[in-house]
């Protein structure tokens, strides 16, 4: 019972405080971390433990799916080259770093030092999706980030089984078969989470059941994680590809009302998973600090070297790296009248780094004591450096993220994407305004229902315009039997405007923003028809 009350008290404190981040227009699980962290330090607080398994098990394969169902498949596909080489190289370079770091100015011993380096050397999918949702990034760098936070996983996981390997046994590294550990995780993980996600489409393909459909999603990023572990691979990486790939053909499984209700469902899930475990992370601070022995209490002075270590390698690795990328026009755009690459986008690539949830999970799966029955000397340590570490980047960086993407110019500005959107609109409505011309040809529509659709279109074309100027429901019918024409019309025209959409977001000409904005508004009129 302590337990339930103390979820549902995060619960209660996660919404206050998700409720002032969003008036306040801060990032909600930098707040929450500090609240976690203040309530922690209040006299009579329990105490928390996190368990690993809790985590592992019921807080990161929703949030993981979440975040891959969100990636466009059109920009993974332009930066899958730089995103496998920061999944691979920057894990390594963070890692050593992190590890020579640590063993330097730290009391850890080196294998404990290089344990430390392989739980911090990845970035964490949940938090940066989480702090980078409000920022409006161009769109192969958002999806650069996210997608390195989300396929790194394996280069990580694998050196944590290793350095733990080390300092448990005290034996050398045997990087022959940890090499073939990578390709056993990330591959097998990769194969579980598509074949996944082929038999989800194709019960989700025969499936009308609001209910239904909504169970299906939710039990889906379970399915993958826990089917991948059992195989002993990835389970991080098969929920990955699984929200990947139904992510990309999520609009054409199921029905307007289906999507609404599947977003609102998920929706709330993500929020309230977020919420509890962005504050657990602070809340459990204070308690790991006590555990540590006397000498270790110079940790906040460690935290930071290693917490200005992880973010010079990776600004020391994104640097050259963004410079070819945008040669090539990859990603981002180079300084106007000039030839020279923008140096602000490995700046904000770097602060966008964030560690989180993730690296604490990986702390806390390290064993506790050696294989002879000895405690691992330098756990403790190693638990207060990981959770300090993923406090000071969701903080520090997760409230300053958003002035230096300002300040960096590559944002995108309003104005742009209100232009884009403005453009889509209007598309659509010729599309439709295309298709009611040939239905009027065919004459078997009343002349009133199609009447109404034209000066329904006719608004939406001319508010289109009046959109991109930048100048700053249509009448009923008393014949019951026009009114069901006239919805089944609409539908028949909302079905042209959703393939108009899927064009111009084929064609390059809109970004998955807007498709995916203007998709809900089609879903909304839709269910609005389908409830009258």
């Amino acid at each position: 019972m302590r337990s339930v009350g103390t979820v549902l008290a995060l619960v209660v404190l996660a919404t206050l405080v998700a409720t002032f981040a969003r008036r306040w227009r801060i990032p909600a699980p930098s707040l929450l971390v500090v609240a976690g962290l203040a309530v922690a330090l209040l006299p009579g607080t329990p105490q928390i433990a996190i368990s690993p398994r809790i985590i592992g098990l019921v807080v990161l394969p929703p949030l993981l799916y979440a975040s891959a169902e969100d990636m466009p498949w059109r920009e993974l596909r332009a930066v899958w080259k730089p995103v496998g080489i920061l999944a691979v190289g920057l894990v390594l370079a963070s890692a050593a770093a992190v590890g020579a770091v640590a063993a330097y100015v730290t009391p850890l011993s080196w294998q404990m030092a290089f344990v430390l380096g392989a739980v911090l050397a990845s970035t964490d999918p949940v938090a940066v999706t989480a702090l980078g949702r409000r920022l409006a990034l161009p769109p192969r760098v958002q999806v650069l980030v996210q997608a390195e936070s989300l396929f790194n996983d394996a280069t990580s996981l694998v050196l944590v089984r290793v350095a733990a390997g080390i300092a448990v046994a005290s034996a050398a590294a045997d990087w022959g078969s940890a090499g073939g550990e990578f390709f056993l995780l990330a591959g097998g993980g990769t194969v579980i989470g598509a074949a996944v996600a082929g038999v989800i489409t194709l019960i989700r393909r025969r499936t009308e059941d609001p209910v239904l459909e909504t169970v299906i999603a939710l039990v889906t990023p379970y399915a993958a994680y826990l089917l991948a572990e059992v195989a002993h691979t990835s389970g991080v990486t098969s929920c990955v590809v699984a929200g990947v790939v139904l992510g990309g053909r999520g609009d054409r499984l199921t029905n307007a009302r289906i999507r609404l209700q599947l977003h609102a469902v998920y929706g709330t899930v993500v929020f309230l998973l977020e919420s509890v475990v962005f504050s657990l992370i602070g809340l459990a601070l204070p308690a790991q600090v006590r555990a540590l022995a006397h000498g270790d209490r110079a940790w906040p002075l460690y935290a930071l070297a290693v917490a200005a270590t992880l973010i010079a390698v990776r600004l020391l690795w994104l640097a050259p790296l963004s410079a070819v990328v945008q040669r090539k026009g990859g990603i981002g755009r180079r300084t106007r009248g000039t030839s020279r690459p923008n140096w602000r986008i490995p700046v904000v690539l770097t602060w966008a780094g964030t560690r989180g949830v993730m690296p604490l999970a990986a702390a806390l799966s390290v064993p506790v004591a050696m294989k002879d029955g000895t405690p691992l000397d330098g756990r403790p340590l190693v638990l207060v450096l990981t959770t300090s570490v993923v406090v000071v980047t969701l903080v520090v960086q997760g409230f300053t993220l958003a002035p230096v993407v300002r300040a960096s110019g590559i944002a995108l500005e309003p104005a742009h994407t209100a232009r884009e959107e403005a453009r889509a609109r209007s598309h659509l409505a010729h599309a439709g305004l295309a298709r009611l011309e040939e239905l009027a040809e065919l004459e078997v529509v009343p002349d009133v229902v199609l009447d109404r659709l034209r000066r329904g279109l006719a608004a939406r074309l001319e508010d289109a315009r009046d959109r991109l100027a930048e100048s700053g429901g249509a009448d009923g019918s008393a014949v019951e039997s026009a009114d069901l024409v006239y919805r089944q019309l609409r539908r028949d025209l909302i079905a042209v405007e959703t393939t108009e959409l899927q064009r111009l977001y084929d064609a390059h000409t809109i970004s998955d923003t807007t498709r995916r904005r203007l998709q809900r508004a089609l879903d909304l009129e839709e269910a609005r028809l389908t409830d009258v």
